[in-house]
């Protein structure tokens, strides 16, 4: 049996919304272990005068629970 646990992240990017989903996923996954899966919540834009100067995303990332038992010590 495995348990997972889901944690709000947000990250931002420059270049576009796939790069900022990227970003968190890989800073994620250095904090956290097994990483499983994440879902985008929101999608935001910063604007200045007409252009795009800012992409963020909030996603929810999931990830395993590590199993007690194994970090035991016999």
């Amino acid at each position: 049996m495995s348990v997972a646990r889901v944690t709000e992240i947000s990250s931002t990017s420059e270049k576009s919304f796939e790069d900022a989903i990227k970003q968190g996923i890989s800073r994620a996954s250095q904090t956290l272990r097994n990483v499983k899966g994440a879902w985008i919540k929101e999608q935001q834009i910063d604007i200045e005068g007409e252009n795009i100067t800012r992409y963020r995303v909030n996603m929810l990332v999931t990830f395993v629970l590590d199993d007690a038992s194994a970090n035991e010590v016999a």
